[in-house]
């Protein structure tokens, strides 16, 4: 399976299948080095041995981000670059959460600009000495991908900014998109160039990379995708804004496994997939999947560890000693406050600033007491509204200065400047207090690494002249906007929009005993050193290969075009119903039993008139008039609608309300179920529905003589849904002692009399019929949601317990291709009509085809 170069991701198309079940063999792929792999030997495979995952070879772990974790020097005079790793980046720390055999690979850009010419000379360095891959995007390109719809379309919006004025941000550029599109197809092809077996996952990181899921499975159906994102995940009415929405939603959920810091980022998600896609989740043993055509993509959610080990060892270090004791110096009598930020219009330092300013104006004797340090990490992006963050950082500072400095005393310390990482560590030690005042941020690990430099180390706690059985302190004021809030429970949250509050969290922070100190640190402490970064890769490692456990045992389809493309995956025996598939037995059969559905099977839920079409009731017609067939619609709709609508079809089979009522023919009287009692329960539940529909705005209900039904399709998605929950539990108790069940459907919740269902309706005829000597030797049953399930469970039932004098032909038909105990499926309402007009067209040609000699292909060509 060689790797395909494409021009434009929109030739990306298919309706190709793909059996899961046929021997595949392992990808005979052996990377050496990046562009470079060996001929494909298809020969030699080992049918045998590759129908499951491969184990012969070592398991990669192919990590992708926009840069690698590489650090790079230039020799001014020769120009040569030398290249180191870097390990404070987290792609490097990770991997300590990965079975020591485990071969990790990186894929990214590199922070520097090669030669077109050296290109792959550098390549092969970087792969033979730090198993890196670099993509090398054209300068241009880089530009409009990453400073252009990264930087300014992507990121503010999932920070929660719209561009409402030209001024304040830029509107959409779908040539931005294009890029975006292109960029993300040279990552692709270079993590095609890692892959070595069928187990090699790969694990895709943050928001510049979304496109890569749909990509990578275009190209291989069963490969093993993870996707975290570290930044926030917006709502739903703000990620709505975006053009391309949709797109970037499927691709995601063509990955096995996304990753979200926190419960909030990833309730977004699912609220966006629910809202936009119509797709439905649920949470099982712990574990949230979405239901995306027969595939279930898992979700994580964990927040991000830091490297302790790192960490301490820095803290050891002489250099970071002796800086810990100059600043305890310079600062000695004074409580110190540090604010560590990345210099962005999200990271809320004027905030911080003004918070400081107004603590100070409010508590005179805090004057000279209170040092805030902020320490600026250089911007990550440029443009207009950077310029006027650090103008107002710069200005906020100088002014809190001058009001409330002195000639040796500096409110503020602005360190805007770059520092050495063992300077930083050393203030984190040496700080009283930290404040992370963003007014979004997708994690943030400041405070984490600021409680691990807190707990200090033997050597610091003798230079500051305390017995190493101290106890060790910290204080953190942490913005309730950031994804490391949730897991400090012991920290002061803020508002960061509110000046007050921030002030106020400052002031507390000032009047802790130390006591206090203590109990927080320990119990931030226990947390980070137990949820580590290797911790985390652990778990989302673990919780990829779960989510990819099923891979070898379902059959798949591939379809969509471009950026829609997706991977169906349904059981081994699950196939499309042709009619050239079940004519032959439809045509040798005699008593043929025909159950359909009637909503989304024979009439589109979608449709607005749900009457049935001329056309139906003539297939109908047809059907029935065959003296062979037994043909019955098995309805949820009441009795009244049905005999109305197919009261030309006089030898049509009715069930209403779901078996309630069934008639065998016009002719024939409607008989009710054996479960028929009393109603007055509805008498208890009506009052309930009617509360719930008067709060929950578009929806309604429907009565009917065996049921009640609550509709909520016309509502708020996410309103309706949390009301149907509670609306089931409600009804659930009051109903407890009455001959009724409570069913949640799709968008619905039904209370209906026991024992009804439209399985029971299939038990009824056929036992019916094999007592009067007409057992069926042809079933065939259409249906589409999870009511018309019990019809194909009792069919299966029937089958397996040998209820018939001979087995019949079964054909049990899904519409849409979903799990099902059907083991045939239908594409939708459109397909189910052809069929029949097909199965009428045989029927009427039958003598035909006998006398004329017609071939059962010129049929199909007449049908067609």
């Amino acid at each position: 399976m060689v790797s395909k170069s494409y021009s434009n991701l929109l030739d990306m198309s298919s309706e190709d299948m793909f059996d899961f079940q046929q021997p595949f063999r392992s990808l005979p792929r052996i990377v050496t080095s990046p562009s470079i792999k060996s001929d494909p030997d298809w020969e030699t495979s080992n049918d045998d041995d590759s129908a499951g995952p491969a184990s012969s070879c070592c398991v990669r772990k192919i990590l992708v981000s926009n840069f690698l974790p590489l650090n790079y020097t230039k020799d001014e005079a020769t120009g040569r670059l030398s290249f180191s790793m870097d390990d404070t980046q987290l792609l490097v720390q990770l991997k300590d959460g990965f079975p020591i055999e485990s071969e990790v690979v990186y894929v990214g850009s590199l922070k520097v600009e090669v030669d077109p010419g050296e290109q792959d000379q550098v390549s092969q360095k970087l792969f033979r000495e730090f198993k890196c891959i670099p993509t090398f995007l054209p300068a241009d390109l880089q530009q409009q991908f990453y400073h252009g719809f990264c930087k300014q379309q992507l990121w503010p919006l999932f920070h929660y900014m719209l561009p409402i004025c030209l001024d304040k941000g830029e509107l959409f550029d779908r040539s931005l998109f294009q890029a975006y599109v292109r960029a993300n197809k040279i990552f692709a092809d270079k993590v095609m160039e890692a892959i070595n077996s069928d187990d090699d996952c790969v694990w895709v990181h943050d928001y510049h990379l979304m496109l890569i899921p749909t990509i990578l499975r275009k190209k291989l159906h069963r490969i093993k995708v993870g996707f975290f994102l570290h930044s926030p995940f917006p709502s739903s009415e703000i990620y709505r804004t975006l053009p391309v929405r949709d797109e970037i939603l499927k691709s995601l959920l063509n990955a096995d496994l996304i990753g979200f810091q926190t419960f909030d980022y990833a309730r977004h998600f699912l609220s966006c997939c629910s809202r936009l896609l119509g797709l439905n989740y649920e949470s099982k043993r712990g574990h949230i999947g979405i239901e995306y055509f027969g595939r279930t993509v898992s979700l994580k959610i964990l927040a991000v560890g830091v490297h302790v080990g790192r960490l301490e060892s820095v803290l050891r270090l002489p250099a970071t000693i002796s800086k810990v004791q100059e600043i305890e110096h310079k600062y000695k009598g004074k409580m110190v406050m540090l604010g560590v930020d990345d210099m962005d219009i999200f990271k809320g330092i004027s905030l911080k600033l003004l918070g400081l300013e107004l603590l100070l104006e409010r508590t005179p004797k805090l004057r000279g007491k209170v040092v805030l340090v902020q320490i600026v990490n250089p911007a990550r992006s440029t443009g207009k509204d950077v310029e006027e963050a650090i103008n107002e950082a710069v200005s906020v500072a100088e002014r809190i200065n001058i009001k409330y400095g002195s000639t040796d005393y500096k409110p503020v310390v602005l360190i805007n400047y770059p520092i050495p990482s063992y300077e930083k560590i050393a203030y984190y030690a040496a700080s009283d207090c930290c404040i992370v005042n963003a007014v979004r941020d997708g994690m943030n690990l400041i405070p984490y690494e600021y409680t691990v430099c807190r707990q200090g180390n033997e050597e610091i706690d003798n230079l500051r002249g305390v017995d190493k059985s101290s106890p060790h302190t910290s204080t953190l004021i942490v913005s309730e906007f950031v994804g490391c809030s949730p897991s400090l429970s012991g920290a002061f949250r803020v508002n960061p929009w509110s000046i007050e509050d921030v002030a106020d969290a400052l002031h507390k922070a000032t009047d802790l005993t130390q006591s206090e100190k203590k109990l927080r640190h320990d119990k931030h402490y226990r947390y980070v050193s137990t949820h580590d970064v290797a911790y985390w890769a652990r778990s989302f490692s673990q919780d990829l290969d779960r989510a990819c456990k099923d891979h070898y045992s379902r059959r798949c389809w591939t379809t969509g075009f471009g950026l829609n493309f997706r991977v169906i995956a349904l059981s081994p025996g699950f196939r499309r119903l042709s009619l050239e598939h079940f004519a032959p037995s439809y045509k040798k059969t005699n008593r043929r039993l025909i159950f359909m559905d009637y909503d989304g099977t024979l009439v589109p839920q979608s449709s607005v008139n749900k009457a049935p079409s001329a056309e139906l009731i003539s297939i109908l017609k047809s059907l029935c008039n065959d003296p062979k067939n037994s043909v019955f619609i098995v309805s949820g709709r009441d009795r009244t609608s049905l005999s109305e609508w197919f009261a030309s079809c006089e030898k049509l089979g009715i069930a209403a309300e779901h078996g309630y009522f069934i008639r065998w023919n016009k002719e024939a009287e409607w008989e009710t179920s054996s479960s028929a009692q009393d109603c007055e329960w509805k008498h208890i539940a009506e009052p309930i529905m009617e509360v719930y529909k008067e709060t929950t705005d578009g929806s309604f209900i429907e009565p009917k003589e065996s049921a009640l039904v609550w509709h909520y399709q016309d509502a708020d998605q996410d309103f309706g849904s949390c009301q149907a929950k509670e609306l089931v539990s409600h009804l659930e108790r009051v109903l407890a002692n009455e001959p009724v069940v409570v069913k949640r459907g799709h968008q619905i919740v039904e209370v209906k009399l026991q024992g009804v269902s439209k399985g029971t309706v299939v038990d009824t005829v056929i036992r019916t019929l094999i007592d009067n000597g007409k057992a069926p030797d042809f079933l065939m049953c259409i249906g589409n949601d999870r009511s018309d399930e019990d019809m194909f469970e009792s069919i299966n039932e029937a089958t397996s317990r040998c209820v018939f004098p001979d087995v019949p032909e079964v054909f049990a038909c899904s519409v849409g291709q979903k799990a099902s105990k059907a083991k045939y499926y239908v594409d939708g309402c459109s397909e189910v009509i052809r069929l029949l007009k097909g199965v009428t067209s045989i029927s009427s040609r039958r003598e035909v085809v006998r006398n004329s000699h017609v071939t059962f292909k010129d049929i199909l060509e007449v049908v067609s």
